[in-house]
C-alpha cells in the first residue's frame, strides 16, 4: 500500500506524536508498504525508507521564543494569517491550519496514495480530504477534553481558566471531525470509553490498537545507581501529576538521600520550578532533554525506580518503555496506565493519583525491597515482550486500512450502480 501519514507536530524522542510516527512508518516500510509523511514543526526524526514531505507553519510556538511574533514576509497565504491571529486571541491553531495545508497537498497528489492516515490532527483539512473520496483512517490518541478538564481546575483564577477555555477551542472542530470519521484507531480500552463519551463516535467505528516499545528499551548494563528516581513527565502540565510527586519526594527527602532525575524541560519561571524553591529540594532534583534515544535509555535504566504520576494518560509509552528497561514502577491509578502495566499488580505498584501521602508510602516500600524491585522490573520486561510490538502495531494497522480501502471500493462500486 501506499500511504500517507500526517502529523501536525511531530517533536522526537518526547511527545506521543513523533515517536508514534517514527515506529509505525518504519514498521510498515518493513511489512513492505510506501510510506509519505507529511509533518509540520518541530519535524520527526524518521527511518531509512519512509519518505518525509515538510509542511511549514509559522511556527508560533518553537523554543526558545514561543508565541512569538513572525516578520512579515514570513505570511504566505490567509492560512498563515489565520494562524497567527488565533494565537494572538489566545487560541491554538495548529491543529485547523495544518489540516487546511496538507489537505491542499493531499487532494492535488490523491493518485498518489491508496489510503490516508490522519494522526490526531482531526482538522477541517480530513473531512475535505474524505469528501475528495481519499480513504482516511485516523489515530486519536486520547480525546483533550480531559486535559482541558484538569487544566480548568488547576486555573488559579477566573482569567486564567478564560484564557484555557479559548486555548481549548479547537476541541469543538476535533469533536465534529472525529463523528465524520470512518475508522478510529485508539491505543487503549481507557481511551475508547473518553472517545464514545467526550466525542460521541459511533462505538463500531472504534479499534483498539496498542503501542509498542522499540527494541532499543533494553535492560541496563550498569549498575544502577542508588536514590536515583526517574519521571517522565511534562513538568508544567496539570495533568502529567509532577506536582504531586515533588510533594512526595520533599518528604521522602527528610529522611533519605534520593536523587529526582526528570526527562522533561520545565517551563522558565513556572509552576515546576516554583514549587521546587517552595520545597526546597532544588539540589536534589535534575532535568535533561533534547537526548537521544541511547541516551534516555540509559536514564531509564540508572534508576532504582521510575514514578508515572499523571492523572490521565490514553496509553503512557514511556510507562511500557521504562518496563522493557526493567526498571519498576510505581504508578497512578490512572487512564490507561493499569493496561499497560497488567492487573495482576507484578509489573508496578499502582497509587490513587493525586494522592501525595499514598504516592510516597508506595516509593518508600519499594525503595527498601530491592528482591521485589528485581522481580518487578524483569516482570514488566517480559510483559512488554509479550505483549507491546511495533511490528504488531504496523501489521494490525495496516489490517484496518485494508479495511477501509475495501469498504471505499465497495462503496463506490455501489454508488455506480
Amino acid at each position: 500500500m501506499r500511504v500517507a501519514l500526517l502529523s501536525y507536530r511531530s517533536k522526537p524522542h518526547c511527545g506521543g506524536q513523533g515517536v508514534y510516527i517514527r515506529h509505525l512508518s518504519r514498521e510498515l516500510v518493513a511489512l513492505g508498504h510506501e510510506v509519505e509523511v507529511f509533518s509540520g514543526q518541530p519535524y520527526p526524526e524518521l527511518d531509512e525508507g519512509v519518505r518525509l514531505t515538510k509542511v511549514p507553519s509559522l511556527d508560533l510556538y518553537r523554543e526558545p521564543d514561543p508565541f512569538r511574533v513572525p516578520k512579515l514576509k514570513e505570511f504566505r497565504d490567509l492560512v498563515d494569517v489565520e494562524e497567527f491571529l488565533t494565537m494572538c486571541t489566545a487560541g491554538f491553531p495548529e491543529p485547523k491550519t495544518f489540516s487546511k495545508r496538507v489537505a491542499r497537498i493531499i487532494k492535488a497528489r490523491r493518485a498518489d496514495f491508496d489510503v490516508v492516515h490522519d494522526n490526531q490532527v482531526l482538522g477541517h483539512g480530513m473531512v475535505d480530504i474524505m469528501d475528495a473520496g481519499i480513504p482516511l483512517v485516523t489515530t486519536l490518541h486520547h480525546p483533550i477534553t480531559f486535559d482541558r478538564r484538569v487544566d480548568l481546575a488547576a486555573a488559579p483564577n477566573w482569567r486564567k481558566r478564560l484564557t484555557l477555555r479559548r486555548w481549548y477551542g479547537f476541541l469543538r472542530m476535533q469533536g465534529k471531525v472525529a463523528r465524520r470519521a470512518v475508522k478510529v484507531l485508539t491505543p487503549s480500552e481507557s481511551s475508547a470509553r473518553d472517545i464514545l463519551a467526550d466525542f460521541g463516535v459511533d462505538p463500531s467505528r472504534i479499534q483498539v490498537i496498542p503501542l509498542g516499545a522499540d527494541d532499543v528499551f533494553s535492560p541496563p548494563t550498569k549498575p544502577r545507581v542508588p536514590g536515583r528516581i526517574v519521571a517522565m513527565a511534562s513538568a508544567d502540565a496539570p495533568i502529567k501529576g509532577v506536582h504531586t510527586l515533588l510533594e512526595a519526594f520533599a518528604k521522602l527527602r527528610t529522611e533519605r538521600d534520593l536523587e529526582l532525575l526528570m526527562v522533561t524541560k520545565p517551563e522558565a519561571g513556572g509552576r515546576t520550578e516554583k514549587l521546587i524553591e517552595k520545597l526546597a529540594i532544588g539540589d536534589a532534583v535534575r532535568f535533561v532533554n533534547g537526548i537521544s534515544d541511547a541516551e534516555l535509555v540509559e536514564v531509564m535504566g540508572s534508576a532504582e525506580l521510575a514514578v508515572v504520576p499523571s492523572l490521565y494518560e490514553g496509553f503512557s509509552l514511556p510507562t511500557a518503555e521504562l518496563m522493557a528497561c526493567e526498571t519498576p514502577l510505581v504508578v497512578s491509578r490512572a487512564g490507561a496506565i493499569p493496561e499497560v502495566v497488567g492487573p495482576d499488580g507484578l509489573c508496578a505498584d499502582l497509587v490513587e493519583p493525586g494522592n501525595v501521602e499514598e504516592l510516597r508510602e508506595a516509593i518508600a516500600a519499594l525503595l527498601d525491597d530491592p528482591e521485589r524491585r528485581a522481580r518487578m522490573g524483569r516482570a514488566g520486561r517480559e510483559r512488554v515482550l509479550q505483549t507491546f510490538s511495533w511490528r504488531a502495531v504496523a501489521a494490525a494497522t495496516a489490517a484496518a486500512y485494508d479495511e477501509v480501502i475495501e469498504n471505499h471500493h465497495a462503496r463506490g462500486t455501489n454508488a455506480d450502480r
